[in-house]
């Protein structure tokens, strides 16, 4: 079951920010990388390849917790946590890998599309911060 994110925080998930997407490794440990993502008003969508750690990570463990800090305001933050429901290959050209860099205004060459992965994840819960006190939980 999905959960809706608090209103008054949805500019956090629209706007192109960076993301903390934390996993649990197979050993039981955390590990944490700053990301790019898409929102489209019900799923988070992000990019890696499968051969990296974070893909290792979800494939055994599916929750995950993603923070996103307001840079105008670094006491306002929304925290999501959920589950990678799907793990599908970005296609040949790499294309939703190529619209996060248009998203975020940074275009280059991708030398890794053949291993590129798209991560849907569901949110379940979301806990929003602002002048350091949750003012909002929402729970699926």
């Amino acid at each position: 079951m999905t959960s809706q994110p608090p209103a008054e925080f949805v500019d956090l998930l629209e706007r192109p920010l960076f993301a903390h997407l934390a996993t649990v490794r197979p050993d039981g440990g955390p590990q944490s990388s700053v990301m790019w993502f898409d929102w489209d008003g019900a799923v988070l969508r992000f990019t890696h390849t499968s051969t990296r750690q974070k893909y290792r990570n979800v494939a055994h463990e599916p929750r995950v917790a993603v923070s996103i800090a307001d840079p105008d305001n670094p006491y306002r933050y929304l925290e999501i946590r959920g589950r990678v429901s799907a793990v599908e290959p970005d296609d040949e050209r790499a294309s939703f890998y190529r619209g996060l860099q248009e998203r975020y205004g940074r275009t280059y060459p991708i030398s890794d599309a053949a291993v590129r992965v798209i991560l849907t994840v569901i949110p379940e819960r979301y806990v929003a911060v602002a002048g350091g006190g949750v003012v909002a939980r929402s729970d699926g």
